[in-house]
């Protein structure tokens, strides 16, 4: 009999309406046969209302006491589907992280998994009881409750799928499956049937949101296979699996549009070695990530360095390397928000000469002027004016063919 770890996001469950209708079909999957853990996201809305009230006590809340409160939201969504099902007849418990465990480390609001044991699921399983587990949450070996990030409910379901050697991992979501861009923004773009693990990596890094990046890295580590599914309705759905067993040969799977990046620059900054560690050494200690990073050509000693990192982390960083600037003698430092980043990915890329190009030509079309450029085996990310990322995306989504429904282009 298949084990399968099913994960409900905030849309899902976002009122007690929409908590009976997973209950409904739970039940339904039970009564069918099916063994599965249940993995449920705070109810829509919740996370951000507690974070707000922890804000309007102060802006700076202590991050041990803020992951507390956060996790409250999954705890509560887990234990009203669990009496949800009792209520239709079927045995449920919920637990917390804490409960399980799920050991992480102990950097709160993105903790990182440590261990986790699921004795007390299997038992539950090998009762007969749906185990309905809170995501986004576990708790450090000090014994404080912590949190895996936004999105992190994610990465519970795909952490206990691979602990439990489970047949599958389903993400159930408000949305079908995979595009090949936001609809909202291209009503062209396609339904994905597959997609590998490395280009969901990317999209998912670059700005898509259907499910949260270490989940799936954790997922192509442990070969967990991902469903991407709709709970509302059952007609398309999206498999995330090994590039070998991807059947579609189009060069360009997706585009994104990130909104959450920003560029922080240090103008005449001494060219020598040791000056880039002093500059990123501070920002890794504050788990702020970096992301492009450009050094311009050294002129009489002196370059340039601009690197982006999250809007959301702009203030913390812009204060860490303003330090930094008067240690190391750099002329002036500069913060841009008005940015964001276009991104086309495809296993295809690695293969296919003049994907690059052709990206650059379509954006130049729309007068579109890229500030930075990067790659990698799969993906080509440009930052532009903020202004122009819609636009662009649509652009670069028309150029690779992904508005047609055969979209096995080739480079010209």
């Amino acid at each position: 009999m298949a084990l399968i770890v099913r994960k409900y996001g905030g849309s899902s469950v976002a009122s007690l309406d929409h908590i009976r209708r997973v209950a409904w079909a739970l039940a339904s999957a039970k009564e069918e046969g099916d063994r599965f853990v249940v993995v449920v996201s705070a109810m829509g809305g919740e996370t951000d209302r507690l974070l707000k009230m922890s804000e309007e006590i102060t802006l700076q809340p202590s991050s041990r006491e803020q992951d507390a409160l956060l996790a409250t939201g999954e705890q509560a969504c887990s234990a009203l589907l669990a009496i949800t099902l009792e209520s239709l007849g079927h045995r449920a418990q919920s637990y917390t992280g804490m409960q399980l465990p799920m050991i992480t480390d102990g950097i709160h609001s993105k903790a990182r998994i440590i261990d986790l044991k699921t004795d007390v699921l299997t038992r539950a399983l090998d009762e007969g009881i749906i185990p309905i587990v809170a995501g986004f949450q576990g708790v450090s070996e000090n014994g404080s409750i912590t949190t895996l990030g936004r999105g992190g409910s994610d990465t519970t379901a795909v952490a206990l799928a691979a602990a439990l050697k489970a047949d599958c991992c389903e993400i159930h979501t408000d949305v079908d499956g995979v595009y090949t861009a936001d609809p909202s923004i291209c009503p062209r773009a396609r339904h994905i049937v597959r997609i590998s693990y490395p280009e969901m990596l990317e999209l998912a890094s670059l700005g898509a949101k259907v499910m949260h990046v270490r989940s799936i890295e954790l997922a192509q580590k442990y070969q967990v296979r991902l469903i991407v599914k709709s709970s509302f309705h059952n007609d398309r759905q999206t498999w995330i699996v090994n590039e070998e067993e991807i059947m579609e040969n189009s060069i360009i799977k997706g585009v994104t549009l990130e909104k959450n990046v920003s560029k922080i620059s240090l103008i005449r900054i001494p060219d020598r070695p040791g000056i880039a560690y002093q500059i990123m050494q501070p920002l890794a200690e504050a788990a702020i990530n970096v992301d492009m990073i450009i050094q311009n050509v050294s002129i009489d000693g002196y370059t340039d360095l601009t690197f982006t990192i999250p809007t959301t982390d702009l203030g913390k960083a812009s204060a860490l390397v303003n330090e930094v600037a008067k240690k190391i003698g750099a002329l002036e430092v500069r913060a841009d928000n008005n940015i964001v980043k276009v991104s086309a990915v495809g296993i295809g890329i690695k293969t296919n000469p003049g994907v690059a190009a052709k990206m650059f030509k379509s954006l130049s079309a729309e007068q579109i002027n890229i500030e930075m450029i990067s790659t990698s085996e799969y993906r080509i990310s440009c930052v532009i004016e903020e202004k122009y990322g819609e636009l662009g995306v649509r652009a670069v989504h028309k150029a690779f063919g992904l508005d047609r429904e055969d979209s096995t282009e080739t480079i010209q």
